[in-house]
């Protein structure tokens, strides 16, 4: 595969459906590491092809990334496609766009699966419209099935069912795309479980050729500079979270004061950070972090979708709200209807009871063992 110049975004027809085309997952890297989302999105990815009966393939670029298509192959490829090069080292849009389009053309996959990342928001919608396809943005969830056309009764079997929030968060929508293929979507971190790697399994890696000079990279990158997030949510096993029934910024102590007293991390819905209770590092839901901790304990929030779709499948649900009518009970595993104000310090009260009492019983043992 050679591509000299800007032409492959000239085409003019539509990549022809192709149901016996392989499951793609864009293999993210960056500065030689696999971002967690690729390996995400493998696990699903292998789902869909299994039920697909088709092979699952990665495509990874970069400048040295022949371990990162390895790696890929661990976690479910059955082949991955890799393209080095040195003007491949940094992402850019174009040429990015360029490679990754120039793929689709020659091996027409039916699905391509972007992570809803930085990178992935910027490289789909491209390669989507040099690929004259569709493409359906930050996925909840992601399913094969059947559809019948309402117009002519014409029924398309195994499409892409593509499940994301919609209107506002009022609605789940099922979007579906049967004539401009590859169907494709972005998925935000942390909506799938990351499978086990399978050291053992073997799988192929066809090496594409690429010709890109310094014209297809309009940018030059003199540096990075990169802000580390101040809490990791995705690997904490147990959240508090607070929303804008908490009522302001000085009253959200009441959500750390908890969550110290749980060694659980912080966290808020994206009203309350709007209303600068905390900052965004630690907004849960569509438009923040996506969690599946084993306790999450929801303080005055009131449950809208975007909320849910980055926390439902914690394991347990703990929700305090004054409204019996909150769409937060809906999903919630306990429930406590009662002012925030009067439980949550009786909750913190109590945690540190159990804490001292707990602290005074080793003491005590270990007075008795010496």
């Amino acid at each position: 595969m050679r591509y000299t110049n800007i032409e492959v975004y000239k085409r003019q027809n539509m990549i022809e459906v192709n149901r016996q085309g392989e499951v793609w997952v864009f293999g993210e890297q960056h500065e030689g590491r696999l971002e967690d989302v690729p390996i995400e999105l493998m696990s699903k990815g292998r789902r869909l092809a299994d039920t697909l009966g088709v092979k699952l393939a990665a495509a990874v670029l970069g400048d040295d990334a022949k371990e990162l298509a390895a790696k890929l192959i661990h976690y479910g490829a059955d082949k991955v496609y890799l393209v080095e090069h040195p003007l491949l080292a940094q992402y850019q849009s174009n040429s990015y766009a360029k490679v990754i389009t120039g793929l689709i053309d020659k091996h027409k996959p039916q699905i391509v699966l972007y992570g809803a990342t930085i990178v992935g928001r910027d490289l789909a919608p491209r390669v989507a419209s040099a690929a004259k396809a569709g493409l359906t943005a930050d996925c909840t969830d992601l399913q094969i099935g059947n559809h019948t056309t309402a117009k002519n009764g014409d029924t398309h079997k195994n499409l892409l069912f593509q499940i994301r929030p919609a209107f506002g968060g009022n609605i789940i929508a099922t979007i579906i795309n049967y004539d401009r293929w590859p169907q494709m979507a972005t998925v935000r971190e942390g909506v799938f479980a990351a499978a086990e790697p399978d050291l053992q399994r073997r799988g192929k890696i066809i090496t594409e050729a690429v010709e890109l000079s310094q014209r297809d990279l309009p940018l030059e990158i003199l540096a990075e500079q990169k802000r580390p997030k101040k809490v990791n949510l995705k690997a904490a096993r147990i959240i508090v979270a607070g929303g804008a029934g908490v009522g302001s910024r000085d009253n959200f102590s009441l959500i750390r004061d908890l969550a110290n007293c749980l060694g659980a991390a912080p966290a808020a819905t994206r009203a309350a950070v709007d209303l600068g209770f905390i900052d965004h590092d630690h907004q849960v839901g569509q438009t923040g972090t996506t969690v599946r901790p084993s306790l999450y304990i929801a303080v005055g929030i009131s449950g809208a979708i975007q909320h849910q779709a980055g926390m439902s499948r914690s394991q347990k649900i703990v929700a305090i709200n004054n409204d019996p009518d909150a769409p937060i009970f809906g999903i919630a595993h306990y429930k406590i209807l009662g002012d925030l104000n009067e439980v949550v310090p009786k909750m913190i009260k109590s945690v540190k009871e159990k804490s001292i009492k707990e602290e005074k019983t080793i003491k005590d043992g270990q007075f008795l063992q010496r």
